[in-house]
């Protein structure tokens, strides 16, 4: 009988390269008619990061919605860098895709699939059997749900958060004519601001919405977290 083989997890530090560092040295350093030129500067750049993506759908064995969403956002940004549109498109573009998540977000709760289990209440991190079969014993299942809606909301507010600064920033730094040297400078220093201006805010609430869900479990259930969470 053969096992599947476990998916390698994620290696931090070359995310941060691929998707940060590289892509930053490449517009901020190699733009100029020395180096890659504006142009080329661009497509080396955000190559790296879909690429990643791509090895990163490959590596799951399975298709990823954001992670799909996420090599679109990149594509986008590129195709409109080379096509010198006006950096208008860039800015409305970095603010729209975290609001579609947290549009989807609220609308996943009239549906059977509310994507709060797909972040936070699913099988890869919690025992859900188990989980449920406690919630029934104590009837305590509708407060669980009333738990899952209110978990719900904090996601949607880390997305429009996330939307928020995307816009922010991009509005800040993306001032110079595309097709510019001063241009792909700009979007290097954007890309690299990104990490800890508008991911690090929008995790920390998507820690709390998870730290709250796992807070009203322990509650609702009289289980211990070590007793229901998955071993790694």
């Amino acid at each position: 009988m053969t096992q599947d083989k476990p998916v390698k997890k994620e290696n931090f530090l070359i995310n941060i390269l691929f998707n940060i560092v590289i892509p930053t040295l490449i517009l901020s350093k190699l733009s100029g008619g020395d180096e890659l030129g504006v142009k080329w500067a661009i497509i080396v750049a955000l190559s790296f990061p879909i690429i990643y993506g791509l090895r990163d759908l490959k590596r799951s064995g399975k298709f990823n919605v954001f992670s799909a969403l996420g090599i679109l956002s990149i594509s986008l940004t590129g195709g409109m860098a080379l096509l010198k549109l006006p950096p208008e498109y860039i800015i409305i573009k970095e603010a729209t895709i975290p609001a579609l998540f947290a549009i989807a977000t609220l609308i996943s709760l009239k549906t059977p699939y509310p994507l709060v289990k797909t972040f936070i209440y699913n099988d890869k991190i919690l025992q859900i059997d188990k989980v449920s079969a406690a919630l029934n014993t104590n009837g305590t299942e509708q407060e669980f749900d009333k738990a899952l809606v209110n978990a719900t909301y904090l996601m949607t507010l880390s997305f429009i958060l996330s939307s928020i600064l995307n816009y922010i920033l991009a509005k800040i730094l993306l001032v110079s004519a595309p097709g510019t040297e001063a241009f792909n400078a700009e979007l290097g220093k954007m890309n690299a601001l990104s990490f800890p201006v508008i991911a690090v805010p929008a995790t920390i609430i998507m820690m709390l919405a998870l730290f709250y869900l796992f807070k009203r479990i322990k509650a609702l259930t009289h289980l211990e977290l070590e007793d229901i969470l998955i071993n790694q």
